[in-house]
């Protein structure tokens, strides 16, 4: 069945940005928690790891209608918080390639593009995340969805998540979300990001 997608840092790599706590806390509960609900569910009905997780959102009408909300819903969980995971890194990269162009192109410079994941990011209301998508036009986009709902339900391409659960940043930030927010917008992993980019354009 799926299995875990390891970390590409140790779990201090991201202070002072992020403590250990929570990158241990997030990663080993609640990320794997999910992950293990959504195998559960699938074993349950005998699947066999039939399709990619991603492929599997647009499929999700061959299971049975009474798991179905159940299945999304995890599955969304271990997708958002694997994209989640690997939009950081402490390397700080800068960023570079075709995502710079496209955001220059559509933004009028890095500096505006990031102030708009940042206003984006705090009008989240509750709990869900914040994703830099790609739409059917090859465009960037920056939009919120609530819980675990993922952006391959819409047809977008998500290649940026930021996780907006208290569980993500309440144990260092408590209720200064803000600062969280401003916090993650210094460890993106632009390479990655744009390797992401590139891969779908």
């Amino acid at each position: 069945m799926y299995q875990q997608k390891p970390l590409n840092y140790s779990e201090n790599a991201l202070e002072p940005y992020i403590s250990s706590e929570i990158i241990n806390l997030h990663y080993h509960k609640h990320y794997l928690n999910y992950l293990k609900k959504l195998n559960e569910l699938l074993n349950s009905v005998g699947y066999h790891e039939s399709y990619t997780k991603e492929e599997l959102v647009s499929h999700i009408d061959e299971f049975p209608l009474n798991i179905r909300g159940d299945i999304l819903y995890n599955l969304g969980g271990v997708i958002n918080h694997e994209l989640y995971f690997d939009s950081m890194s402490p390397s700080k990269a800068s960023m570079d390639g075709k995502l710079k162009d496209q955001a220059i192109k559509q933004y009028g410079s890095v500096e505006n593009f990031v102030d708009e994941i940042r206003r984006q990011a705090n009008l989240m209301v509750g709990s869900g995340y914040t994703f830099l998508v790609l739409n059917s036009n090859k465009e960037l986009e920056i939009i919120d969805f609530s819980n675990q709902e993922t952006p391959y339900s819409y047809g977008l391409i998500p290649i940026m998540a930021l996780d907006l659960w208290e569980h993500a940043y309440y144990l260092q930030y408590k209720n200064e979300r803000n600062k969280y927010i401003d916090a993650f917008l210094k460890i993106i992993d632009w390479n990655q990001v744009n390797k992401r980019y590139e891969q779908n354009i």
